[in-house]
């Protein structure tokens, strides 16, 4: 089983968007790739994705940090 965790960080505070359950490797990474495309272009300062497995190993982490404290 894979879980898809998303997490979207602004100044105040941070959101946990509801996390998706995949019995599928393929099709889990398919979500995680459709989020991290949306995280690329989103407002939120800091916009995180993480697949992690059911024993709650990481698979795959990434994020996007947008705005002034990015550096922008």
């Amino acid at each position: 089983m894979y879980i898809l965790h998303e997490m979207q960080t602004t100044a105040n505070g941070t959101a946990l968007v509801p996390p998706q359950t995949f019995s599928d490797r393929n099709q889990a990474e398919s979500a995680y790739h459709t989020a991290l495309a949306a995280a690329a272009v989103s407002s939120v300062t800091v916009h995180t994705v993480v697949l992690m497995n059911e024993h709650g190993n990481t698979v795959k982490r990434e994020f996007y940090e947008h705005g002034a404290e990015a550096g922008e």
